[in-house]
């Protein structure tokens, strides 16, 4: 069976840092992004990685503070969110495919695997 689990989000102050994990199990997948969504937007690409070759894709609102990066041994791919503000408050999901790998430009949907979310809360 097909799992993706997010963990990681909380609360934080604008400036401030967080980690979120997503654990893949049940699959082999050759990229996986980042989306989120906050309440009455449309949701939207984070970063992207190819799991295989290591290239990094990122959303133009969080180029330079946000990075992704993965843990291949324990499956877990992993999103450092630095400088965090306000705007940056959604609910964050992993997703995942194989073969073709979606561009982080869309929504999302051309994404088969998605994770259950996580919240992240940032106060100014």
């Amino acid at each position: 069976e097909v799992h993706l689990v997010e963990s990681g989000g909380g609360s934080v102050q604008a400036g401030g840092s967080l980690r979120l994990s997503c654990e893949g199990s049940g699959f082999a997948y050759n990229c996986l992004a980042w989306f989120r969504q906050a309440p009455g937007k449309e949701r939207e690409g984070v970063a992207l990685l190819y799991t295989i070759g290591g290239t990094k894709k990122y959303g133009d609102s969080v180029k330079g503070r946000f990075t992704i990066s993965q843990d291949r041994a324990k499956n877990i791919v992993y999103l450092d969110m630095n400088s965090l503000k306000p705007e940056d408050s959604a609910m964050y999901y992993c997703a995942a495919n194989r073969g073709y790998c979606p561009p982080i430009t869309t929504r999302g949907d051309e994404y088969k695997f998605w994770g259950q979310g996580t919240q992240v809360t940032v106060s100014s």
